[in-house]
């Protein structure tokens, strides 16, 4: 049993000719279409559509012009590619410890870890719930600091009802496989700041900076941009757009399935006390379960390997939640950091198993999946 799996149609199929068809395969028509999907659900002003999150990362932290020495700080619980977005610039990541019971940044650590050299907060919706972003919101204005939103895993989350993605100053999703839906691999920067969204136009297209100075030189058949930053090709294509515009046509469905799903599980194994279930602990109005993630509460990460291990021998397949990045040997070696600097997160990686949950999950694979847990757990 596949740890998740994409739902593709012939609407997929249906928007790929259309794109084939036009000839037009680079970034155009289509990926603005999709750029408007998102603005629409996510409720901002501007959506750029980018090879794939950890782009939409790196741009958002260009963006900002931060700088070398500068610091960005990032939950210690989280893929990797959040903290990297700093470090790509030069940046130094400075990592928060979580809250445990949602994986999410704990915002009462959050004012401590601020510097004067710090520039902006990458807040993590992790698992598809939204981090607490009132009090982070609240700490960020009193300091001056840009707040981006790592939604990767939460396209149509929703923080007492507000839209992920517009709330901070810059949103990031991804559109990879795993995700609720997905482009092969994409991503995309929302915000509502016109100044940033054109940087990041720019940024994402080589840096062009738009037409020389037609006093100069007349405009014509023999005009080229001009280029007046250092920018990269980080733009998605409409082929993986189309696929995109008919991915989001789901998107409701999807979500309302992975809920069902999700809260199935919750029922079924709740009453087990050797783990504990996402909706034992957070308010799931608003989360979209792009992951569905138990903690196992005793044994430590030898107790969690062999639930992992038993499952894989019954031929279903798990994942830990994520990785506490202070503990990877890139992190810890540059910065001299210890597993036990941010213990939450540690205890998190070690703790964390990620059930299989994806739309078509039939009720005699997901029995399957329990039944095998809780004898494991016995």
């Amino acid at each position: 049993m596949d740890l998740t799996s994409p739902l593709f149609g012939p609407e997929e199929m249906e928007m790929l000719k259309n794109c084939l068809d036009s000839k037009w395969v680079t970034q155009g028509p289509i990926t603005k279409e999709f750029e408007d999907l998102i603005c629409a659900r996510q409720e901002v002003k501007h959506a750029l559509a980018t090879t794939s999150c950890t782009a939409a990362l790196h741009l958002s932290v260009l963006s900002l012009n931060v700088e070398p020495e500068d610091e960005v700080i990032v939950p210690a619980f989280t893929w990797i590619t959040s903290a990297n977005a700093a470090e790509y610039v030069g940046a130094k990541a400075v990592f928060v410890d979580i809250d445990p019971l949602t994986y999410n940044l704990d915002a009462t650590k959050l004012e401590s870890a601020i510097s004067s050299k710090t520039r902006a907060i990458i807040v993590v919706h992790l698992f598809g719930l939204a981090a607490e972003m009132d009090p982070i919101m609240k700490i960020a204005n009193r300091h001056g600091l840009a707040v981006i939103e790592d939604a990767a895993c939460a396209i149509g989350t929703t923080y007492n009802g507000e839209a992920v993605g517009g709330i901070g100053t810059l949103g990031c999703f991804s559109f990879h496989p795993r995700k609720v839906i997905t482009t092969g691999e994409g991503g995309c920067v929302t915000t509502n700041n016109a100044d940033l969204a054109a940087s990041i136009v720019s940024l994402r297209n080589h840096g062009a900076t738009g037409l020389p100075d037609s006093t100069q030189e007349d405009i014509g058949p023999w005009t080229m941009a001009t280029f007046k930053k250092l920018g990269f090709n980080l733009r998605l294509s409409d082929i993986q757009s189309a696929v995109g515009v008919a991915q989001f046509a789901k998107l409701d469905m999807l979500l309302k399935e992975r809920r069902r799903l999700a809260l199935n599980y919750s029922e079924l194994l709740g009453h087990l006390d050797g783990i504990a279930v996402p909706t034992r602990n957070v308010n799931s109005a608003g989360h979209t379960f792009q992951s569905y993630v138990i903690r196992v509460l005793e044994g430590g990460r030898k107790k969690r390997n062999q639930i992992m291990q038993n499952l894989a021998d019954n031929d279903i397949a798990s994942r830990p939640g994520t990785h506490a990045v202070h503990k990877l040997e890139y992190y810890a070696s540059r910065y001299n950091l210890k597993s036990d600097d941010y213990p939450i997160a540690a205890q998190s990686e070690d703790q964390t198993i990620t059930l299989p949950l994806f739309p078509g999950m039939t009720e005699e694979q997901q029995n399957k999946v329990v039944s095998v847990l809780t004898s494991a757990l016995l």
